[in-house]
């Protein structure tokens, strides 16, 4: 397979110490050649591979310098892509990493689209699909934990489970095939309906233990949407600013300070959260606050995890009522928080109404009861399960998605099997499932979607 040279900025955009501008096809040696010279009159596609080189860009017609660079040479097929592939290292600032650019796209490369360096490894064989798309989990990751969750997928952890899986439905669809096509051979183990349950049984079982990981994996890669709700002044924007360790949200004593949504991503013991600070929750004529109010609702529906917060010092009131009865059903941790204060409120009717869910006392202002609060969001999630290195986390929505489907075609097999329908129709659900289970490591996947999956990388990925 032959694609043109192409090129891009592999770096973010902006003042840095160094940038890097990589270029990869058949002719990124010999585009690279053209514009680099170094200090001895050697040429680029007469050094080793994997060897780094001092010098200056210039321009080809007249000579000019254009930049001070170390040169990378790395030749197919032992690189990332499997073709020639050049890194130019200069400096980090955003004129001089564009002029770097323009030049090279001057002498004949072209310029890459997002996430085509990955897409032209899967192409070339390098990585398949589901290690593809790990690339951008690992540069996407926000907690270690993610980090490793990506790395192990990126390193073929699910690649090589699937790819067992298929050869388990694999081998039994031969067989089937040899009994329908040659019925007179004794020597060949007859497919009966027993040894169909049996695999069918056994591919069930790893796929539904896959999917079992799967809320846990797919928090790590996504983080859990978490909202803060509580009338105004109880210290919904304190708790913010106490997880994320800035003053992100203003705290005053003025009750409806917060106006509108405020978003920010923290790492609470290895549990990715995207925390939502809402406005009070209460009845108000002020307009500006009214529409803060009404988005704060909306986003109530689509959150993981609610932080609902009461206030120690005042008697609960019926809006705070009023709060518990619109997250009913939804994992919530309710904070009382204000312990510094004389209590007022009845922690007895608290613990009554908050039932099966954990209530936690602080005193933000004092920092006190923070850690209890960052153990009970990650005991809700993981219960300590997150710590088994051995597990395969599956956490794209892609592959859980298909796992699914190829659940169902299993189970739709097995019942047939158990009415007693003919095994060459009972195939028919196993070849469904091994298809599907191919879309996950890219085996049967429709150009559309991978051009659609690597659209969504970032340029130079």
């Amino acid at each position: 397979m032959e694609f043109d040279t192409i090129t891009a900025i592999s770096t973010p955009m902006g003042e840095g110490a160094i940038a890097i501008v990589r270029i990869s096809g058949d002719h990124a040696i010999e585009i690279a050649d053209r514009i680099f010279q170094g200090p001895s009159e050697k040429k680029l596609s007469q050094a080793h591979s994997h060897t780094i080189h001092y010098g200056h860009l210039i321009q080809p017609k007249t000579g000019e310098v254009v930049e001070e660079v170390m040169v990378s040479i790395m030749k197919g097929p032992k690189t990332f892509t499997r073709e020639d592939v050049v890194e130019i290292n200069c400096h980090g600032g955003i004129v001089s990493v564009n002029r770097v650019l323009q030049l090279v796209l001057s002498q004949g490369a072209r310029l890459a689209e997002p996430g085509e360096f990955t897409k032209r490894a899967f192409l070339n064989g390098r990585i398949d699909l589901s290690q593809a798309e790990a690339v951008m989990d690992l540069i996407r990751a926000k907690t270690d934990k993610a980090m490793n969750v990506a790395l192990g997928q990126m390193e073929g952890r699910l690649s090589k489970l699937i790819r067992k899986l298929r050869q388990e439905i694999l081998e039994t669809l031969a067989q089937v095939e040899v009994n329908i096509d040659y019925p007179e051979y004794d020597d060949v183990e007859e497919m009966t309906h027993r040894l169909f349950l049996e695999k069918g049984s056994y591919v069930k079982k790893e796929i539904e233990k896959l999917l079992r990981t799967s809320q846990q994996g797919k928090i790590l890669r996504d983080g859990l949407s978490t909202v803060i709700i509580g009338r105004p002044n109880v210290g919904k924007s304190s708790l913010l600013n106490s997880l994320v360790q800035e003053n992100k949200a203003i705290v005053t004593d003025v009750a409806g300070t917060t106006r509108d949504i405020i978003e920010e991503y923290v790492n609470v013991r290895g549990v990715p959260l995207k925390l939502v600070d809402t406005a009070g929750i209460r009845e108000t004529e002020d307009i500006v606050e009214r529409i803060g109010v009404e988005r704060s609702r909306a986003v109530l529906k689509e959150a993981d995890l609610i932080l609902l917060v009461l206030n120690y010092s005042e008697e609960l009131t019926p809006e705070d009522e009023k709060l518990f009865e619109a997250v009913a059903g939804m994992d919530v941790i309710v904070i009382v928080n204000k312990t510094d204060l004389p209590r007022k409120i009845d922690l007895n009717r608290v613990y009554e109404i908050a039932g099966r869910h954990k209530v936690v006392t602080t005193s933000l202002l004092e920092e006190q009861g923070v850690d209890e609060l960052e153990e009970a969001i990650a005991a809700l999630f993981f219960a300590g399960s997150l710590e088994a290195g051995d597990l395969t986390y599956v956490s794209n929505a892609r592959h859980i998605a298909l796992l699914g489907q190829a659940l169902q075609s299993i189970e739709d097999a097995l019942e047939a099997i158990e009415m007693g329908t003919p095994v060459d129709l009972v195939q028919i659900d196993f070849t469904k499932a091994w298809e599907q289970l191919g879309e996950i490591i890219g085996e049967s996947v429709q150009d559309n979607l991978i051009n659609q999956l690597f659209s969504q990388f970032c340029l130079g990925k």
